[in-house]
């Protein structure tokens, strides 16, 4: 297991980091292409004879496009679709609407229809298809024909014929992908699944598919530019995507990433058009191609992850591991024990020590084989990864030289010549105090390091929790005596001599516990950091995703949009609305003079806040400051991070001084709320944040803000209503965001990286309870002897069977109730501990570090679970014993096995 565990564990954990690479792909993807190739094409100029078909041309340009893909990702880098999208156009239908057509590659197929086809090409007539919910809204029938006239797309003069009435939700297309596959068009352009009712007085806006001929058509009569997109889409598998997780991986996807564009652009058009239109399409004057991509900072975010995710993950390994040596060591000991007679003997008739060890490795070596040849077996079949033979080898290496080692140690002159004597405590003291020493140096040396840019295995990293078990069993082997003896004392005042007998050896035999106590105190210190870890990192991405949206969904860009925010506050199911602004100052002291620092002026509708969002850190701040009255001087009343009240700070807005008064300072709860995280999170962190009421920014303009959102609230809002006012957009493109909280918590319910920390921590616990269960009955046994004495000769004057059950359980009480205290303090401190080394913030997001997530139901039921695993080893133990009889225990021999 353990050659399984170090060979296969690095490939293991590249392949959670795939398939969480290649999650996050998928992620992002869902909203938005992931690649974009667009080039703008002019009217067609058809040469004599030439006929034109942009339909196959898409289709052939779009075939160059996917087959200039990389080799390393050829059959991931797939094209997704192809899209054209016209300007807008009015129509006469139900009184007048304005109607936007797209082609689109990834329309339903046949079996979305409820009526009619698709549109196709027919000479001059611009065939149409449109949703049921369009149908319905302008009352249109198939075979009905209407006027096409010039909107945003002017001098256009038509006929369009409604060819075809689709289903949006729930139609199957000619692969039988379903509305999965057409779920990305309905979020990119929502006017083709439901219409969107205009302002009072305006038409509605609704939305037509048509076939590339009809996009020709209208472009040839309005003599206008269009643009056409391939968008890609890049599917990993697990296995693939594992490649690109390590440092080496990162520096071939960037290559990549950074070659494919390039490669794309020369098989499109192999010429430098500088701005022009050099190149072809089909009959179409078309510009070079265009690349744009958002795949490359959503993999820089994701390493940022990945490598505090590496740090967590590398301590259940790490525990795994050093309970899994604690459980060797357990074994050879019992091994030496058994033959320690017989070697003894050997040595009496002339053997020496090294003879008797090279004979036990010797003996052992086939052993040693077998379990490294099954553990690289077993790494080996892990899926997709590449087994660490060389690790495993070592390991197995370490387990094998184990038993020769310490039957040399027991066999030596020193230990077989000199008198038996007690020892004395300094040399404990000293083991002790390095064991101590060790622990501290190696918490220090890893907070002073860190763990940036630290790449494959890590010793220090997986040496520490080891160090902090051992000092914690140090600690722990010095103290629970104490408690025990003092037990031991008040149950002498009773009659019953099982309590007595069973603390009595359970305080003299504290010392020699320390390997049992080591595996209990590694297992659940492991487990317990998993678990705090894991909750943690839960609990912080939904915190993060609340401060990215700030409400129940928010706008960015408002005030560059103010229409489509105006529309968004109707919207069906939004009750509140509140705007928040911020703008980037740097503004000097008025007194001094000094300068104070770059800082971020938000600004807050303070009253409407507090009236949609009574719980605000930021609306109450503002209310008890008194800055939601409005102001009557020229001065900027603020509330400032860091300032005195009464200070005064000026700025240069131009050409004029602008004057800023701090009333009072900000609390720090209000750096946390998620109210401005919208437009807080839309720049780095600054020195300082002022914040400030709207009221006293009215002088400001709508452009001289760097960031703006509209924060919507409403416990029942319709979000398929607000996606179609504010369609996901493609990479590159500009225009507001549109935040939902509930796709955000999605998001980050669906977070593979999470899952991989979970996988980790649970197979590795997992892993370790059974090693810990195999080295505590081991420990047992090497202590079976003595025990068994003990207990035959209280059986010889009247105890009974159960009583000796319980004086075994009762002994081993004490170890496992300081196991259970020294694990769960030592899980609960080691985030404390590594400090720097572990920044759940890059792996969160967020304001600040997540708030630790202690779950005390999942450590209690930890803490039972050992208490369990205790009972169980002792009946294991007592099953064993009851095998021997009482005269294989009361039996004559040495004073010393006394």
């Amino acid at each position: 297991m353990l050659v399984a565990v170090a060979a296969g564990g690095p490939g293991l954990v590249q392949r959670l980091g795939g398939e969480a690479l290649a999650g996050r792909f998928g992620q992002v993807q869902r909203a938005a292409p992931g690649i974009v190739h667009s080039a703008r094409i002019d009217p067609e100029e058809p040469s004599p004879g030439t006929e034109s078909d942009l339909g196959a041309d898409l289709a052939r340009y779009g075939a160059v496009i996917e087959n200039a893909s990389p080799a390393a990702l050829r059959g991931s880098l797939a094209l997704d679709s192809t899209r054209i999208t016209l300007p807008t156009v009015d129509t006469d239908a139900a009184g007048g609407a304005s109607l936007s057509l797209v082609y689109a590659s990834d329309a339903p197929g046949r079996g979305a229809y409820v009526a009619g086809r698709a549109p196709r090409a027919r000479g001059q007539v611009v065939e149409l298809a449109v949703s049921e919910r369009t149908r319905d809204a302008l009352r249109l029938r198939v075979g009905q024909r209407i006027e096409l006239r010039g909107g945003a797309l002017t001098n256009v003069q038509a006929v369009g014929r409604i060819v075809g009435i689709y289903r949006a939700q729930g139609g199957r297309g000619p692969d039988g992908d379903g509305e999965r596959v057409r779920e990305r068009l309905w979020s990119e352009k929502p006017l083709l699944a439901r219409p969107l009712p205009g302002p009072a007085g305006t038409a509605p806006d609704v939305g037509a598919l048509i076939a590339p001929r009809a996009a020709e058509i209208l472009q040839n009569q309005a003599g206008a530019e269009l643009t056409v997109e391939w968008n890609m889409r890049l599917d990993l598998p697990g296995e693939v995507a594992a490649r690109f997780v390590g440092d080496r991986g990162a520096r071939d996807f960037q290559r990549l990433m950074a070659g494919y564009p390039i490669a794309a652009k020369e098989a499109f058009c192999n010429v430098e058009t500088y701005g022009g239109k050099w190149c072809v399409l089909g009959t179409h004057p078309a510009s070079e191609l265009e690349s744009d991509t958002e795949l490359t900072g959503v993999y820089e975010e994701f390493r940022s992850r990945w490598r505090q995710a590496n740090v967590v993950m590398s301590f259940a390994p790490a525990s795994l591991l050093g309970v899994g040596l604690a459980a060797v060591v357990v074994t050879a000991l019992l091994v030496v024990r058994r033959r320690l007679d017989g070697d003894r003997l050997r040595r009496a008739r002339g053997a020496s020590a090294p003879a008797l060890a090279l004979g036990r490795a010797v003996e052992s070596a086939p052993a040693a084989v077998l379990g490294a040849g099954l553990g690289c077996a077993a790494a080996a079949v892990v899926p997709g990864s590449s087994p660490a033979y060389g690790q495993g080898l070592a390991v197995a290496s370490g387990c094998w030289l184990l038993l020769p080692a310490l039957t040399w140690f027991a066999v030596r002159d020193a230990a077989v010549l000199r008198e038996r004597a007690p020892r004395g405590a300094g040399r404990r003291v000293v083991v002790e105090a390095l064991v101590l020493l060790l622990a501290a140096g190696g918490v220090l040396a890893l907070r002073a390091r860190g763990t940036e840019g630290a790449a494959g295995p890590d010793p220090l990293l997986a040496a520490v929790p080891v160090l902090l078990g051992l000092a914690t069993v140090a600690v722990l082997v010095r103290c629970y005596p104490w408690p025990v003896r003092a037990a031991a004392r008040w149950s002498a005042r009773g009659r019953g001599t099982v309590a007595l007998v069973a603390l009595s050896r359970a305080a003299k035999e504290a010392p020699a516990r320390g390997l049992a106590l080591l595996v209990l105190v590694v297992t659940l210190a492991g487990a317990v950091f998993g678990g705090l870890v894991q909750g943690t990192l839960v609990e912080g991405r939904q915190a993060a995703a609340a401060w990215r949206v700030g409400a129940d969904a928010s706008f960015l860009g408002a005030e560059r949009d103010p229409g489509t925010a105006e529309r968004l506050a109707r919207a069906r199911g939004v009750r509140k609305t509140v705007t928040v602004r911020q703008l980037r100052v740097d503004p000097a002291s008025g007194g001094d003079g000094g300068r104070y620092g770059i800082s971020s002026l938000v600004g807050v509708d303070g009253t409407k806040l507090r009236a949609a969002a009574p719980g605000s850190p930021a609306a109450r701040a503002l209310h008890d400051a008194g800055l939601t009255r409005g102001g009557r001087g020229r001065d900027i009343r603020v509330l400032a991070s860091e300032g005195r009240p009464g200070d005064l700070l000026t700025f240069t807005r131009l050409g004029k001084e602008t004057r800023l008064r701090i009333v009072g300072t900000l609390p720090q709860d209000v750096v946390r709320d998620p109210a401005l995280g919208p437009v807080r999170g839309a720049t780095t962190s600054r020195q300082h944040l002022l914040v400030a009421d709207n009221r006293d920014l009215r002088a400001f303009e709508a452009a001289e803000f760097e960031e703006s959102a509209l924060l919507l609230y409403g416990a029942r809002m319709d979000t398929e209503a607000l996606r179609s006012l504010v369609p996901r957009t493609a990479p590159g493109a500009t225009g507001g965001e549109l935040r939902i909280r509930a796709e955000e918590r999605a998001a980050a319910d669906d977070d593979r990286l999470i899952a991989a920390v979970t996988v980790a921590h649970t197979v590795c616990t997992a892993l370790a309870v059974l090693l810990a269960l195999v080295a505590l009955v081991l420990e047992l046994l090497l202590s079976a002897p003595a025990r068994g004495r003990t207990t035959a000769y209280l059986r010889t004057l009247g105890l009974g069977g159960r009583a000796a059950s319980a004086l075994h359980l009762l002994q081993l009480l004490p170890l496992v109730l300081a196991a259970v205290a020294g694990g769960v303090a030592l899980g609960l401190a080691l985030p404390t501990l590594l400090g720097p080394a572990l920044h759940l913030r890059e792996f969160t997001g967020g304001p600040a570090a997540p708030v630790r997530h202690v779950d005390a139901l999942f450590t209690a039921a930890l803490g039972a679970g050992l208490c369990l695993l205790a009972a169980l080893a002792v009946g294991v133990e007592t099953w064993l014993g009851r095998r021997r009889g009482l005269g294989a225990v009361l039996r004559l021999g040495r004073a010393d096995d006394h």
